[in-house]
C-alpha cells in the first residue's frame, strides 16, 4: 500500500515528486518509489507523533476526501445554504492556485537539495594506512589489488 501511495506522491506536484525525481535520476525509478513510499511512512509517524498536519497539503482537496469520506460512512447531507469546507475544490481558479503553491514547494525542495554537495567517504588512520599498504588482505582480494595498483603507480609517478 505504501509503494502505491508513493507512486500517487510521485505523480501529484509538491516536494515528494521533486524527491523522486532526485532519486531516480541516480538510482532508477523502483529503488526511487520506496525511497519515496519510505519518506511517507516517515512523514506519518511524524505527523502523528507530533499531532501535525502535513504542511504541503492542498486544502481544498483534503476537505473534499474528509467530506466524501463522511458522506460514505453514513453521515447525514447538510442541508442550507452555507457553503462547506469542501466547497473551494469545485472552484477550478482556487484548485490551480494550490496547484501552484504545490510546484512552488516542489521548486523550492529542488533549489534546497541542488547546494548539496557530495563528499568522498572520510578515511580514519590506521585502519586507511592498513588498508592502502594491503595489510590483512588476502592475495586475491580487490582492495589488496587496488593498494598494489596505487602502489604502481606511485612509483611510475617518482621515475
Amino acid at each position: 500500500m505504501l509503494v502505491e501511495a508513493a507512486w500517487a506522491a510521485a505523480k501529484a506536484p509538491g516536494p515528494l515528486r521533486g524527491f523522486f525525481i532526485r532519486i531516480r535520476a541516480r538510482r532508477g525509478h523502483q529503488i526511487a518509489v520506496v525511497a519515496v513510499a519510505r519518506k511517507l511512512t516517515t512523514l506519518c509517524w511524524h505527523m502523528l507523533t507530533k499531532q501535525e498536519d502535513y504542511r504541503w497539503a492542498r486544502p481544498s482537496l483534503v476537505a473534499h476526501k474528509i467530506r466524501s469520506m463522511e458522506l460514505a460512512a453514513g453521515v447525514p447531507p447538510k442541508k442550507g445554504n452555507k457553503r462547506g469546507a469542501s466547497y473551494a475544490y469545485h472552484i477550478k481558479e482556487l484548485r490551480d492556485q494550490e496547484v501552484q503553491i504545490a510546484e512552488r514547494a516542489g521548486k523550492s525542495y529542488e533549489h534546497f537539495v541542488a547546494a548539496w554537495r557530495t563528499y568522498p567517504p572520510k578515511r580514519h588512520g590506521c585502519a586507511a594506512a592498513s588498508s592502502q599498504q594491503g595489510l590483512n588482505r588476502l592475495p586475491g582480494d580487490a582492495s589488496s589489488r587496488r593498494a598494489t595498483l596505487r602502489h604502481e603507480v606511485d612509483h611510475t609517478r617518482k621515475d
